[in-house]
């Protein structure tokens, strides 16, 4: 199982047409892969980010929809909307359970880390120790790490509210819970965004 993240920049004030297209071209019989989710971001430049995670069977399934994307002219169903994209293959960490959609939360908060040179075995060492106590505070969607450009690691986690998400962080700093060991010490630059569901986002 591998997963796939879009990171899509569409034109202002241009994101109502474009979900409508971009939930066609996730949710039709022609479809490839399985949508999971699909996020407006709500923090950081100004412009209509939007997020897009699918899951697909196995390496060529999502390299057979890779090219589909780069090669065409209206990628995603949305190209006359769109000022650029980003596509990111992902395998989740082996102990981590396939994403399971449903409604979680109202924020979900989307964590990047790049990774120093050789820091990614550790680094799920001390996720696999550390994530069943965390998890019990709330659950976590996925930790996937890349397949592709840069050495990094991708976490996503809904939270009920934004409040709540400070809430949860601090408690399992305070319980020595978080982060997890051979986490900070691996990583060389780290990115966050706070992305809302959509109406059409499996994962809500």
């Amino acid at each position: 199982m591998l997963y796939e993240l879009a990171h899509l920049a569409l034109k202002l004030y241009t994101v109502p047409k474009a979900l409508s297209a971009l939930e066609h071209y996730a949710t039709a019989a022609s479809a490839r892969g399985r949508l999971l989710g699909c996020w407006e971001t709500e923090h950081g430049e100004i412009v209509g980010r939007v997020l897009l995670l699918r899951e697909f069977e196995d390496a060529e399934a999502l390299a057979d929809e890779r090219q589909r994307i780069l090669t065409s002219s209206d990628p995603f169903g949305v190209g006359e909307h769109l000022e650029s994209f980003t596509v990111n293959s992902y395998a989740p960490f082996p102990f981590v359970p396939p994403v399971q959609t449903g409604h979680y939360g109202d924020v979900y908060e989307f964590r990047t880390y790049k990774l120093k040179v050789g820091g990614l075995l550790p680094t799920m060492a001390g996720w696999e120790a550390a994530l069943p106590e965390r998890t019990k505070l709330y659950p976590l969607t996925t930790a996937m790490y890349g397949l592709d450009g840069i050495p990094r690691i991708t976490h996503i986690w809904p939270f009920p509210s934004l409040d709540e998400r400070v809430a949860i962080r601090r408690k399992s700093y305070e319980r020595g819970i978080w982060p997890p060991r051979n986490g900070p010490e691996n990583i060389a630059h780290a990115t966050s965004s706070i992305a809302i569901p959509t109406a059409f986002s499996p994962l809500h």
